[in-house]
């Protein structure tokens, strides 16, 4: 019901900068947070930046400093900020979005974006 398309994902050299996006559409009701989550080969997923509709965040604590989540609630779409990049951020990033109908909570993920960071 609602998809989720990410971009901005690619090669970036240590202590650069990338910025994704995830819009999120099919959507009946209003998406309650979005969030971006990670995963690196032989890691488990790890939550790297959430943020409500009000626009309330929270960070992982390995970005803190260096990122930074955005939104636009108009367009249901989600931003990433990130800055002074390091080769252990390299991951498959994955947009997850949620929305709470009738109390009821359905959780929407993306199909993820590869980011290298180079040494």
């Amino acid at each position: 019901q609602v998809q989720l398309v990410e971009s901005g994902g690619g090669l970036v050299q240590a202590g650069g900068s990338l910025r994704l996006s995830c819009a999120a559409s099919g959507s009946r009701f209003s998406i309650n947070a979005m969030a971006w989550y990670r995963q690196a080969p032989g890691k488990q997923r790890e939550l790297v930046a959430a943020i409500t509709s009000g626009g309330s965040t929270n960070y992982g604590d390995s970005v803190k400093g260096r990122f930074t989540i955005s939104r636009d609630n108009a367009k249901n779409t989600v931003y990433l900020q990130m800055n002074s990049l390091k080769p252990e951020d390299t991951a498959v990033y994955y947009c997850n979005a949620v929305r709470i109908v009738v109390g009821v909570e359905y959780d929407y993920w993306g199909q993820g974006t590869q980011v290298t960071v180079s040494s």
